[in-house]
């Protein structure tokens, strides 16, 4: 079995679930391993889970786990949502949005009572935009003009383009990716959020400012747990 840090992030992620309700699937290959063990569980029948995914990933990884599915439509309410981050700083604010996810996570996090995060100790930093661009999800309609005022305020977009296929990102939702390229780590998260979905154009950011409850970190030897 494995035992990497990812493995035991999720693990104790696990162990806060209650025994049934609506859980949201977060994206990435930490969140990989928590759908691999919720599914072990749902298949012994001590979890008795709906899920929500959050892109095609996870939704693909549900099935093949054996976990059911439904949506926020017939389940508005989530009791507990669990996600991966590309970055978390000391007041538990997220760099999310590597996997190009971002605008869905966000949604199923703002639905959850709870908000787990599962990342191994490499994530952790003392201010956001430290080692990972912080991406924004735009409208392939207004991605010219967005990176022009973006470029106003001092920050580098990059519109980030596919592997083996010619062309930027397309999202689950059809629009585009720019990845932003801070000058200095990021101060206030809250005010580069409210800048930035300020400008038209942008549909959501990868800034999830005072969202997360919790956050498991993964080590060689162990997890620890960090709270608001």
């Amino acid at each position: 079995m494995s035992t990497t840090p990812k493995f035991r992030a999720a693990q104790s992620a696990i162990r806060e679930l209650p025994p049934h309700g609506v859980v949201g699937l977060g994206s990435g290959s930490t969140v990989a391993e928590f759908i691999r063990i919720l599914g072990e569980h749902t298949v012994r029948e001590d979890l008795d889970f709906l899920a929500v995914p959050t892109s095609y990933q996870s939704y693909r990884l549900a099935i093949k786990h054996g976990i059911p599915l439904t949506d926020l439509s017939r389940n508005p309410s989530i009791d507990i949502a669990v996600d991966g981050a590309d970055e978390v700083d000391q007041q538990l604010n997220l760099t999310k949005g590597g996997g190009g996810a971002l605008l869905q996570e966000k949604i199923v996090a703002s639905a959850a009572k709870r908000f787990i995060i599962i990342v191994d100790e490499s994530k952790l930093v003392d201010r956001l935009a430290t080692h990972f661009f912080v991406p924004v999800e735009v409208i392939p309609f207004a991605c010219d003009i967005v990176m022009r005022k973006i470029a106003d305020m001092g920050v580098v977009p990059h519109l980030r383009q596919a592997e083996r296929k010619v062309g930027p990102v397309v999202t689950d939702n059809g629009n585009f990716i720019l990845d932003l390229e801070f000058p200095e780590p990021i101060e206030n998260p809250a005010e580069v959020e409210v800048a930035l979905k300020m400008v038209p154009g942008v549909v959501e950011t990868g800034l999830f400012v005072g969202m997360a409850d919790e956050v498991h970190v993964g080590t060689a030897s162990g997890v620890f747990v960090l709270r608001q």
